[in-house]
């Protein structure tokens, strides 16, 4: 994957400034080993292409009601990888993941509880509308990430889109209680071009939820925001190969934070949903 170059001032972990927050207490560097289910899926290895559906058949995957393989990684002959993975959210509703997306993307320290050992900036590209809530405080916004997948530095542009843009249309996700879906187009933070998609369908069970994570990178994913991007995607559609490398370093990136994150989220929303102030941006959950 491509990598990026650091920027002054941009840094990991929490420094004086950060733990004077008044989130900063949710801050923990200690991060939980991965599920034996993620470590059985890279023990495994690569799985063939039809046990992880292409992006067309994302709904199908997502909302079928047959079982499908929950947690693995695909690398495509057009040089594009799939991943999967699974996570167990107790205590967590659709409704908070909705809410974390339109929260923590306005200040790093922020952005740092959810993996603290791979995110070091993010800032939206545009200011959110205020007066939103549920899904509508990201969608139509782009994020702008630094962070480390594996020992990578990537500067990312998450371009959050609607569900229904992508053909996600499902009942369930009419009601917030019931199910939520996180769906974006993740582009260079650097460049005008775009290398693919991710989903991240949270769904209510006894006790909380669970969310089914789906990335579709590379490949015929990669695209140009414009005609400078279109060229530039043209040159890497030719020269991207994504290895199995950065499959396996996608995936434990996304066993490692989506988990955290369950773990501190329900307090964090208890006390921080629906308050504005330094550092706490107005939600309305």
């Amino acid at each position: 994957m491509k990598s990026s170059k650091p920027i002054d001032g941009r840094y990991l972990g929490y420094r004086a400034a950060d733990t004077t927050e008044p989130f900063a207490r949710f801050f923990n560097p200690e991060m939980g080993p991965l599920a034996p289910h993620v470590r059985a899926a890279l023990d495994r290895g690569g799985v063939p292409d039809p046990l992880l559906p292409g992006f067309e058949n994302a709904a199908e995957n997502l909302f079928g009601g047959t079982a499908v393989l929950e947690d693995g990684f695909v690398l495509m002959p057009d040089g594009g990888m799939r991943v999967s993975v699974l996570t167990a959210m107790p205590g967590v509703t659709p409704a908070m993941i909705d809410w974390w997306f339109g929260w923590h993307g306005d200040m790093p320290a922020k952005y740092k509880l959810w993996h603290p050992r791979a995110h070091v900036h993010v800032g939206w590209r545009e200011t959110p509308p205020g007066g939103a809530s549920g899904r509508a405080l990201y969608t139509g916004q782009t994020s702008i990430v630094d962070e480390y997948i594996g020992s990578t530095l990537v500067r990312g542009a998450i371009r959050f889109l609607s569900p229904r843009s992508l053909g996600f249309t499902d009942r369930s996700l009419d009601d917030d209680t019931q199910a939520t879906i996180v769906c974006a187009r993740i582009g260079l933070g650097d460049a005008p071009v775009d290398i693919g998609y991710l989903a991240h369908h949270v769904r209510a069970v006894p006790g909380g939820s669970e969310m089914r994570s789906r990335f579709w990178m590379g490949g015929q994913h990669i695209g140009g925001r414009n005609l400078i991007g279109g060229v530039a995607a043209a040159v890497a559609g030719r020269a991207m190969r994504l290895t199995e490398g950065d499959a396996r370093s996608l995936m434990v990136h996304c066993a490692e934070e989506m988990p955290h994150l369950a773990g501190f989220l329900p307090a964090l929303h208890a006390e921080f949903a629906g308050k504005s102030g330094p550092g706490i941006s107005l939600s309305a959950r």
